[in-house]
């Protein structure tokens, strides 16, 4: 009995091992993919950053602001559809810097980022107002975006 345990413990672990060791190799490079989504030679690519901030304005009508809110993420949802968005969400905590949300555009350009979030419901409104930083992120960044409507059940 003691042989058995020690001969199914003994494959238990030769199998983990192999699976762990699998699971390690480096996938292979794709040359196609790499250019199609304009990766440098380190898999990754320039971004802008758009941090959306507390705006001037308040909107105490809450119809109309809940007007606003759709009209907002509807707006992502349009820029997210012409792959000009490629992350969007809101903090879930409060922070000194009054950020409120943060979007990741699809371009190296401040200024084209700039025009794209002005396009934004709540930004025209005064309720965001935004700071817009470059930054530097893997380019495979835009692909998750295929698989998140197959795991949402519904659009906020």
């Amino acid at each position: 009995m003691k042989l058995k345990i020690y001969v199914s413990l003994s494959i238990l672990m030769a199998t983990l091992s192999f699976a762990q060791e699998k699971k390690a190799e480096k996938p292979k490079f794709n040359q196609e993919l790499a250019t199609s989504l304009g990766a440098d030679q380190y898999g990754m690519k320039a971004y802008t950053i758009v941090m959306l901030t507390t705006g001037s304005t308040k909107i105490e009508d809450k119809a109309k602001m809940g007007e606003v809110m759709k009209g907002h993420m509807a707006n992502i949802g349009k820029l997210a559809d012409e792959g000009k968005i490629v992350v969007a969400g809101p903090f879930l905590e409060k922070n000194k810097e009054n950020y409120r949300g943060m979007f990741i555009f699809n371009t190296k350009s401040k200024e084209e980022a700039e025009q794209w979030v002005k396009t934004d419901p709540a930004v025209q409104a005064g309720v965001f107002s935004y700071e817009i930083f470059p930054w530097y992120g893997s380019a495979a960044l835009p692909l998750y975006l295929k698989h998140h409507g197959e795991i949402s059940k519904e659009n906020p």
